[in-house]
């Protein structure tokens, strides 16, 4: 199926999908489309109430993030660790309402809103042809940067699919926009085949899934089950790899795209090094703005 035959397939609803059971997964769809609608500021005064309202209510997810920050952020006293929980459920909330807009927004609407650090480092890996594996980490804005992405450059995206059925289809729907391919991250085949023909590939492994392909290495000084499936996507794709991370400037609510050089002998060969390694560069791209990484 060529790109454009493709689109058409993913654009039209299967009638399964409007079968009663899902009724509220579309309801809660038409809430995220009238949000997305909302003017910009609107969204960021929208997400920041809903953000400390989640702080209040979601007692076990403040729970989990109080947990991490403690852990990885031992240098800081108890009220500036408190202080970067509040922030942290502040951007999440943000965070939301961005996922909302970049379902359904174009990338025009971006516009004037971002700037771009690092591209020579993409251009001077794409030199000789070979495919580009982009390591990324989990921001709260990860969606809404594919609009910017869509203004700078041409490139894939691994995801991992969504287990409500409504959502998947408007999720990836809305994704097809804007990358050239979207790649359940399941299907290695698919993966390492897109990487041998040249192409960039946005994966982002900060989420540990357990199985096989994780090793122990550290991350934020602790310990953490760490994916392998960079360092092997990297060689079986025959793939230069580069780091991406972005950020909303607090101030301005500027995006900021942040490109960045890997070692040219990274993989190594060794599991546990290679996953230090890049936990390391993952850590470096969040210290810089760790109130808007998804803890």
């Amino acid at each position: 199926m060529n790109r454009s035959a493709e689109k058409t397939a993913i654009e039209k609803t299967p009638s399964a999908l409007y079968h009663p059971r899902h009724w509220p997964s579309w309801l809660a769809i038409g809430v995220l489309r009238l949000i997305s609608a909302l003017p910009f500021r609107a969204k960021l005064a929208a997400g920041k109430y809903a953000g400390l309202m989640g702080l209040k209510l979601a007692r076990r997810r403040r729970h989990i993030t109080e947990t991490n920050i403690r852990l990885c952020f031992p240098e800081l006293d108890a009220e500036a660790q408190a202080k970067l929980v509040r922030d942290i459920f502040i951007q999440n909330g943000i965070g939301f309402f961005e996922i909302a807009w970049a379902w359904w927004a174009k990338p025009e609407d971006l516009a004037g809103r971002y700037s771009v650090e690092g591209l020579e480092h993409i251009e001077n890996a794409r030199k000789d042809g070979s495919g580009i594996l982009l390591v990324g980490a989990h921001f709260v804005h990860l969606d809404i940067i594919g609009l910017v992405l869509k203004h700078v450059t041409q490139i894939d995206v691994i995801y991992r699919k969504n287990n409500d059925p409504v959502f998947e289809h408007v999720i990836t729907r809305g994704r097809k926009r804007l990358f050239e391919n979207v790649l359940e991250r399941s299907d290695m085949r698919k993966i390492v085949r897109v990487l041998r023909s040249g192409s960039m590939v946005w994966y982002s492994p900060d989420q540990d899934f357990g199985g096989r392909q994780s090793v122990f290495a550290p991350f934020f000084g602790v310990p953490a089950s760490t994916l392998v499936t960079t360092a092997q996507l990297a060689r079986m794709g025959r793939a230069k790899v580069c780091c991406m991370f972005h950020y909303r400037d607090p101030e301005t609510h500027q995006y900021r795209v942040v490109f960045k050089p890997v070692d040219d002998d990274f993989p190594s060969g060794d599991d546990v090094a290679d996953a230090t390694y890049i936990n390391s560069l993952i850590e470096a791209g969040i210290r810089e703005e760790p109130a808007q990484y998804m803890w």
